[in-house]
């Protein structure tokens, strides 16, 4: 029972509880923080709810946590979340398909593919009319090659190429690989901004799906907003938990919702493609 323990003391009902909480809930990203620094905060919220006292890091030895399917800082939305024995899944739930709604920029490129980068690139793209536009999709749906961004947690030499690009060192593309778009379509086209809703296997960045679809379109085009409205089960209406509720009684509310959702998916969505494990660590913001 030394999870049960801090500094000695022995813990309560809360702390039984909460140390007791095993599988697989959603909760609410918002745009700014990392999903890192949402897990921390949820971590610390539970932990302080228990009456848990921890310092730094060894909260990650105390509480077994961790989520799937990373989101770019500048990006919303559901955010997978493992606690227990349910950390041992988040693999398996990177596998499955993921939906998007995503605003693009017409007639700017960014170095970063999204709005917080700086523009590298100005065309017009008065030409443009929505039926070019969805032409044009019909061209990334299915199995595509995919070039990933550079600003991206892919890794070279164990350190993530945002990391290098940020200290000015020299990054190669990565080789395009394949990745799988289920379905694309145009929801809205009010020039410069266009919204797609997008779903995808693992390993698919939409700000390189949106840049691509500038340049088909012979201008650019960078991701303005970026919200994920579905990973694997778990959508962002029904399962994702808003901060206000991230309690202990709320998230073990969660799981035993949750639990029905996942022995399957569609088989389709089963489908992995030969990168699907690196996606545990390397898919950002999709």
């Amino acid at each position: 029972m030394a999870a049960r323990e801090a500094g000695g003391v022995v813990l309560g009902k809360s702390a039984d509880k909460l140390f007791s909480l095993s599988g697989l809930f959603a909760v609410y990203k918002p745009k700014g923080p990392t999903s890192a620094g949402v897990l921390n905060l949820l971590k610390e919220r539970l932990l302080a709810e228990a009456g848990v006292q921890t310092n730094g890091n060894k909260r990650n030895q105390v509480l077994k946590m961790g989520h799937g399917g990373t989101l770019d800082s500048a990006a919303a939305g559901v955010l997978v979340v493992g606690i227990g024995k349910g950390t041992k899944m988040l693999r398996t739930m990177l596998a499955g398909s993921k939906k998007y709604t995503a605003i693009g920029l017409l007639g700017k490129a960014t170095d970063t593919l999204d709005a917080t980068g700086k523009v590298t690139e100005e065309k017009p793209y008065d030409q443009i009319t929505k039926g070019d536009l969805e032409n044009v999709l019909q061209k990334f749906t299915g199995d595509i090659m995919q070039v990933p961004p550079l600003y991206s947690a892919l890794k070279k030499d164990g350190e993530r190429l945002s990391t290098l690009m940020k200290r000015g060192e020299a990054v190669e593309a990565k080789p395009a690989r394949p990745v799988r778009v289920y379905s694309l379509s145009l929801q809205q086209f009010q020039p410069p901004l266009f919204t797609l809703d997008v779903e995808c296997g693992g390993g698919f960045y939409v700000r390189s799906l949106v840049s691509d679809i500038g340049k088909e379109l012979s201008t650019c085009a960078t991701m303005q907003e970026l919200t994920r409205t579905k990973h694997g089960p778990f959508t962002l209406e029904e399962h994702a938990l808003y901060e206000d509720k991230w309690t202990i009684d709320e998230i073990a509310r969660s799981l035993e919702h949750c639990t029905s959702l996942l022995p399957g998916e569609p088989s389709h969505k089963k489908l992995k493609t030969e990168h699907a494990a690196e996606t545990a660590v390397s898919c950002e913001d999709k």
